[in-house]
């Protein structure tokens, strides 16, 4: 009851703070907030493009960081996503519009490595499946949330400075509300301060008794804090 009432306040609030980009927004997906290293969008027509501070993130672009890099991406429904070294991110749909809930849509595919979430408006104002984080093995949805994922199906060297160590497969962690991970072989819902894991698209996704040892406390910028933080500043908004 406390996460509902904490996430409906917080939207509200971020739709009283919505930045400009509203219903008159409909050139990019997102903007580039921040840049530590190389970040490069490929195009829908196969052309690739290096990204700065302010760049616009069109639906269909390919982001990829290289080695050393990220790059912190935010959207106009109040979400941001930071991605890791070493990771592409395909957003393969995305459509907000202030006046119209029922249109929202928000798509995205972790191609490979790790990224840092924090979830606005869409699936939280109306349909709560309108945003949605595919992978190689399973997809994940969002309850109200912040989290991290890493598909490490293929290895995943340099995306953390353990990442090249674990077992393959896809990792999930949850700091505030809960996400769902979800495959042909069963689902698994992931609350706050746990951890999930997938070992293929054949095993259902399972909650892992203790973190493997993602080592996640490496982000640069403002959403490179720990779950206890954001979860406490949070809360100190709702207050």
């Amino acid at each position: 009851m406390k996460t509902t009432i904490r996430w409906s306040v917080i939207a509200l609030i971020l739709t009283i703070m919505m930045p400009a980009w509203s219903d008159a927004h409909a050139a990019g997906a997102g903007q580039v907030a921040y840049v530590s290293g190389t970040l490069t969008a490929r195009k829908a027509d196969g052309s690739v493009h290096i990204l700065s501070q302010k760049s616009e993130v069109d639906t269909g672009d390919v982001l990829s960081t290289q080695k050393d890099s990220y790059a912190q991406i935010n959207f106009p429904d109040g979400a941001s996503m930071t991605l890791r070294p070493n990771t592409q991110m395909k957003v393969e749909a995305y459509h907000f519009a202030q006046s119209q809930p029922k249109k929202d849509s928000a798509i995205f595919r972790l191609i490979k490595g790790g990224l840092r979430m924090i979830s606005g408006l869409i699936g939280h104002r109306g349909n709560k499946d309108a945003w949605e984080l595919k992978t190689s093995v399973a997809t994940i949805g969002i309850r109200g949330s912040s989290g991290d994922t890493l598909d490490c199906t293929h290895g995943c060297e340099g995306v953390t400075s353990t990442s090249g160590t674990l077992p393959p497969g896809l990792y999930h962690t949850t700091y505030t509300g809960s996400y769902i991970v979800r495959n042909a072989a069963g689902s698994e819902i992931i609350g706050e301060g746990q951890f999930g894991f997938v070992k293929n698209e054949r095993t259902p996704p399972e909650i892992l008794p203790k973190d493997p040892g993602l080592n996640l406390q490496e982000l640069p910028f403002a959403l490179g804090i720990s779950g206890r933080q954001l979860k406490s500043e949070q809360e100190c908004i709702v207050r």
